[in-house]
């Protein structure tokens, strides 16, 4: 009940004011009673809500402050929307409380429609949006996907999976393999040239919609290495393909991109190497956020999913000599040996 959540009891009352503002400004009449159910969560605080009433559907987005900031999701949907991608439209803003509302882009992710056979179909219009976005030079500063950036990220395994998770510490030989290893990663992306990148670009945060996909979950992009939002598209947290078909997805995408004028390496072979490495730091820092929601946030549910990024590990191992001490790294641990 809302009187048992102080943010839903404000949230409510936020609401009441501002739909027969929204209403009026869209010429859509008098404001019909509703009702607002939950909509989503997801791995931080931030709650998604569900107002319907009358035939009409919006959204809003409870983001408590000092947690979260609503700020960057409002300037990336900005960018986002002039590159013509198909975001929620920000339709009122309260930046010192936390509340967003916004259209609403459907009810259906990839996630929840994707299979075999319409794979080939989905992915090729969430490409198609990402190329978009890629391609089109961002006018306004956004953060970078620095060194410090990196290096912050691939710690997060060692901080949260080994120590916390495993109740284990690197000893020297490990620790000295470990800084080896992300300097090579680090190294890697900094190298590829510099987009706007999403961040999270996976089909969990992409809706089945019209224009097609939707795109949700935006507000932590920065500018960085290219290859990073088509490798998390296809290596997701969620949901695993077979590799022979996710590398004929990142072919057909180096193809289109290169096309479209975005700096790519002259050879598959070199772009698939970057994919490959790129995805290695974000499958740790990914292991090692699921380990701090689950310890810190007392959420455990996504450690289940876990495994799953140590098998994506172990397919870049297989083919990448270059990173044999994160794979004798990796077998040091006992509860990931493979």
């Amino acid at each position: 009940m809302p009187h048992q959540d102080p943010r839903l009891s404000g949230l409510h009352a936020w609401l009441a004011l501002q739909l027969p503002v929204v209403f009026h400004a869209r010429g859509w009449g008098e404001v019909p009673a509703g009702q607002l159910s939950p909509a989503s969560s997801d791995a931080s605080f931030r709650r998604y809500f569900r107002w319907e009433g009358g035939g009409r559907s919006l959204i809003v987005m409870d983001a408590p402050p000092p947690q979260e900031d609503c700020r960057p999701f409002v300037k990336v949907a900005a960018i986002l929307a002039a590159a013509g991608i198909h975001v929620p439209e920000v339709l009122v803003a309260d930046l010192e409380q936390g509340y967003l509302l916004l259209d609403d882009l459907g009810r259906n992710t990839y996630l929840d429609v994707i299979d075999e056979a319409n794979a080939d179909r989905l992915f090729a219009d969430a490409v198609a949006a990402l190329i978009a976005f890629q391609r089109r030079p961002v006018e306004q500063p956004l953060p970078l996907y620095d060194e410090a950036l990196l290096r912050r990220e691939l710690e997060l395994f060692p901080e949260w999976y080994v120590r916390r998770h495993l109740g284990q510490a690197f000893d020297a030989a490990q620790q000295a393999r470990w800084e080896r290893i992300c300097r090579l990663l680090i190294d890697s992306a900094l190298a590829q040239p510099r987009v706007l990148v999403h961040r999270d670009y996976m089909p969990r945060n992409l809706m089945l919609s019209e224009p097609n996909p939707g795109v949700l979950d935006f507000q932590d992009a920065v500018l960085g290495p290219v290859s990073y939002d088509i490798t998390s598209l296809f290596k997701d947290a969620f949901l695993s393909w077979p590799q022979a078909r996710v590398d004929a997805w990142l072919e057909g995408y180096w193809h289109q991109a290169r096309a479209a004028g975005i700096a790519l390496p002259g050879t598959f072979a070199g772009f698939q190497r970057d994919s490959d490495l790129m995805g290695v730091q974000r499958h740790l820092k990914v292991i090692g956020i699921f380990a701090r929601i689950c310890h810190r946030d007392g959420k455990p549910r996504y450690l289940a999913d876990v495994p799953r990024f140590f098998a994506y590990l172990r397919e870049v191992l297989a083919r990448r000599p270059e990173l044999a001490e994160l794979g004798e790294l990796l077998d040091s641990l006992p509860e990931v040996r493979a």
